[in-house]
């Protein structure tokens, strides 16, 4: 199967903003979306703190509870 997204795992994410080996995993993943012109996705955003860092590494996209809760597909329509 074709690859379109690159997902960087939650366990990854996490804890980005103090361990230096997670952001050098979020760097790679993030250098090689760019050179295949790929998109990449963190999962498991929990703090602005987290998302910022995210940004600043170049991570196309993120998920997580910082940017909304789960809710029903009837609620989240209606906002």
């Amino acid at each position: 199967l074709p690859v379109d997204i690159l997902k960087i795992d939650g366990m990854f994410v996490r804890d980005v903003e103090t361990n230096p080996l997670d952001m050098a995993v979020v760097n790679a993943v993030t250098a090689v979306g760019r050179a295949l012109g790929k998109v990449t996705v963190a999962e498991w955003v929990e703090s602005e703190a987290t998302l910022q860092c995210l940004r600043e590494a170049g991570v196309d996209r993120a998920q997580g509870f910082v940017l909304h809760r789960p809710c029903p597909l009837e609620e989240l329509v209606a906002d």
